[in-house]
């Protein structure tokens, strides 16, 4: 049995699930099996999986009993042989110590899971120049309400036994789930910790963006609802983060051109010390959803990258 079993949902990936799975095999830590979930693909992005699997055992791939990614991580989990389950994404990169330095973490019986830092980038990791912070002590629900440190699904590693306690992922959710799911993690009283350790690179390819915004709100409305289950609720201050979230997406999607600024604005009336904070990244996203209006579609898009 090996110590995680990693589970990759994937669909039409052909031109990044090669690198992603090339990040597995560089891991310094050996003791994993990478289980692919494809939820329907129509192009190279099975053959491709198949013939990683020829060079290396610990790979397979099986077809997603349902549709979508949550059903293909429930999926994954289910036949997952694993100690812990660590979750990637067909276009994201884990660094090399990853693995390892996740492997002595778990060697704490009293914490349940982990996550780390992640570096963002567009077509090479070695451009990035954008990353996330790691707040210090355990993960709260609080914490995923603003910022979410977390960020993506290939930045957590859990027990089995606490993602059993906590349930799977919500598959009539499209948009949030991650989130949504988190916040039961935590609330069943899993202790997730933080690792102030660079070890995901995160694919940020405007083709990959969802373009509803109003599901993602309403994806976030769900979320809210289930940390209120648990006693906690959104301050003003994390409605302007999330807000301000949505105006930078919008601007990279160069989306409908009051959109953006909408966002903002909104963000702003919930909480102006919320939206500035960081100040920089609140002025350069106001800045932006004014210039918007009269900026190139492309600009946007390059700017807010």
């Amino acid at each position: 049995m090996p110590m995680f079993s990693i589970i990759l949902p994937c669909y039409n990936a052909q031109a990044t699930i090669g690198q992603t799975l090339d990040s597995l095999r560089a891991q310094s830590f050996e003791d994993w099996e990478a289980i692919c979930v494809d939820d329907g693909s129509t192009d190279r992005t099975v053959d491709l999986v198949l013939d990683a699997a020829m060079c290396d055992a610990r790979i397979r791939i099986g077809p997603n009993p349902g549709k979508g990614p949550s059903q293909a991580r429930n999926f994954g989990a289910m036949i997952a042989s694993g100690e812990v389950l660590a979750f990637c994404d067909a276009d994201d990169i884990w660094l090399p110590g990853k693995l390892a330095e996740l492997a002595e973490t778990f060697t704490d019986p009293d914490i349940d899971g982990a996550y780390g830092q992640i570096g963002f980038f567009q077509d090479v990791i070695s451009d990035a120049s954008v990353f996330s912070t790691v707040p210090g002590g355990d993960l709260t629900i609080p914490m995923l309400l603003g910022e979410n440190p977390v960020c993506t699904m290939s930045n957590i590693a859990l027990r089995r036994e606490a993602f059993a306690r906590a349930g799977g992922f919500d598959v009539t959710m499209v948009h949030s789930e991650d989130l949504e799911w988190l916040i039961r993690l935590v609330g069943a009283g899993a202790r997730i910790t933080g690792l102030p350790t660079l070890q995901t690179m995160y694919r940020t390819s405007v083709g990959g963006l969802s373009t509803d915004l109003d599901a993602m709100l309403a994806g976030r409305t769900r979320a809210i609802e289930t940390a209120a289950r648990f006693g906690i609720h959104p301050t003003a201050q994390d409605h302007a983060i999330h807000h301000r979230y949505l105006a930078r997406r919008a601007l990279r999607l160069g989306d409908a051109r009051t959109r953006a600024l909408r966002h903002a604005m909104t963000g702003l009336r919930h909480s102006p010390a919320g939206f500035f904070k960081p100040f920089r990244r609140g002025a350069l996203t106001l800045a932006g959803a004014c210039g918007a209006l009269a900026l190139p579609r492309a600009t946007c898009q390059s700017l807010f990258s």
